[in-house]
């Protein structure tokens, strides 16, 4: 199973609360491994004690003791282990498998070998493996218990008649059914984690919808509080570089600079005003060309933007809310031009592929290390210089992108510049209605 590395980090504010850690699938493992090992080994030394002493049974009880100190030897070392704050491993939680599976082999062997009931027990060791384990690790006990108990077969040959055709029967069913257990379980485990990992997607851009709602909320109200006193500085700013045209340079430049902020502060309010358009906006069929455009209308002339667009994939249509989405790859283009020296080409690419339109923004810029990368998109996180951005490009452009279903990623390395990759549904109606036809329903009672 491929490993996701999970984009979510949690973080601790100055002056809070300290939170404990979660902890992970492998510490949470090793627990339950221990605390069913110690119900094993109690279970093996009851059965021991009552098949001697209830049940009169010739056992040799200083061999098996032997073997049920060792599992609880084995399983006090990894107690301790993990209580002075040690990590036990999968591959050392597999291990302990495997010495689980030879133990249980060696008491079946001194009880009656392939002739003990508790054979069975094969299988609780392979389905535990299969919960806890990745699925080459599971295989790898599947052969060794069946391996084990046809040892039990060899030894104990030959066996009566009726005996031996019911042991090598139950040897193969043994071999089946834990094929099924673990095929079914490890498809099950894919099909949890994989819906832990939507659920997890789906919490996560439920927050930022909520952070972004609050966000052009916040910023309307702004935008209406501050649109008069901002329209009359823009007004005395005017009036004054008419007034001091000719007589002071400096003067009129410094006026003509306040209408320039001004202005720019009143783009910033547009900018996250606007920041949930996606939601508002309706759906409309545009060519991918026509939509780069767009996108490319507002952007500046130095670096250069070189569209790499093949014929076929230029005439191609899309359907979702064009505005929005020309304005979040606006912002992301001009960033890459922020980011780029000025003899630099920022370039701008786009594919279809089945259902999905691919865009790739690639700049020229010095790159970003794993930790700024670990916190791009965050509102009001930035790279660059004061006073030339406030961070919200990124995590607005991000907003409407995953509002639509679809996704942002960055490719980025210090020194060789950074490539973010967007990608939409050709049809985000459609994506959405298949979306929720695939989720289950509810059970009938």
């Amino acid at each position: 199973m491929r490993r996701r590395r999970d984009a979510g980090r949690v973080r601790e504010m100055a002056g809070s609360p300290r939170m404990d850690a979660i902890p992970d699938r492998t510490a949470v493992n090793a627990l339950w491994l221990i605390k069913l090992r110690w119900a094993q080994v109690v279970g093996q030394a009851a059965t021991v004690l009552v098949a001697r002493i209830a049940l009169g049974e010739s056992l040799p009880v200083g061999a098996l003791g032997a073997l049920v100190a060792l599992g609880l030897a084995s399983n006090l070392a990894l107690e301790l282990h993990l209580r002075r704050g040690g990590v036990i491993s999968e591959r050392r939680q597999a291990l302990t498998m495997v010495l689980d599976v030879a133990l249980l082999t060696g008491l079946l062997y001194l009880t009656g070998g392939p002739l003990n009931p508790f054979g069975f027990l094969y299988l609780v060791q392979i389905a535990l493996a299969t919960v806890i384990l990745h699925a080459a690790w599971t295989w790898a006990l599947v052969l060794l218990s069946f391996a084990g108990f046809g040892l039990l077969l060899v030894d104990h040959a030959p066996l009566p008649v009726g005996d031996g055709t019911r042991m090598i029967g139950m040897w193969v069913a043994l071999g089946v059914a834990s094929a099924f257990i673990v095929h079914f379980l490890l498809r099950v485990t894919v099909a949890l984690s994989t819906r832990e990992d939507e659920l997890a997607q789906a919490r996560n851009l439920a927050a930022r919808q909520e952070r972004l709602a609050s966000l052009a909320t916040m910023a309307a109200g702004a935008a209406h509080e501050l649109a008069t006193p901002l329209g009359t500085v823009a007004l005395v700013a005017k009036e004054l570089e008419r007034a001091l045209a000719g007589k002071d340079p400096a003067l009129v430049e410094d006026a003509r600079l306040i209408r320039e902020q001004v202005g720019r502060c009143r783009a910033i309010l547009d900018q996250m005003a606007g920041g949930a358009g996606a939601a508002g906006e309706s759906l409309a069929w545009i060519s991918v060309a026509a939509l780069l455009d767009e996108a490319l209308a507002g952007a500046r002339g130095e670096p250069p933007v070189v569209r790499k667009l093949a014929p076929e994939v230029a005439s191609a249509r899309v359907r979702l809310p064009p505005r929005a989405v020309s304005q979040a790859l606006r912002s992301l283009v001009t960033n890459a031009q922020d980011a780029s020296p000025p003899e630099a080409e920022v370039e701008l690419a786009a594919v279809v592929r089945a259902d999905v339109l691919v865009i790739d923004i690639v700049d020229r810029g010095r790159g970003m290390s794993e930790a700024l990368l670990a916190r791009i998109g965050e509102p009001f996180f930035t790279t660059k210089q004061p006073g030339r951005g406030m961070g919200l490009g990124l995590f607005l452009a991000r907003a409407v992108v995953e509002s639509l279903g679809g996704a942002m990623t960055f490719d980025s390395r210090e020194g060789e510049g950074t490539r973010v990759t967007v990608t939409f549904p050709v049809d985000v109606e459609a994506r959405a209605r298949r979306r929720d036809r695939g989720r289950p329903g509810r059970v009938a009672s």
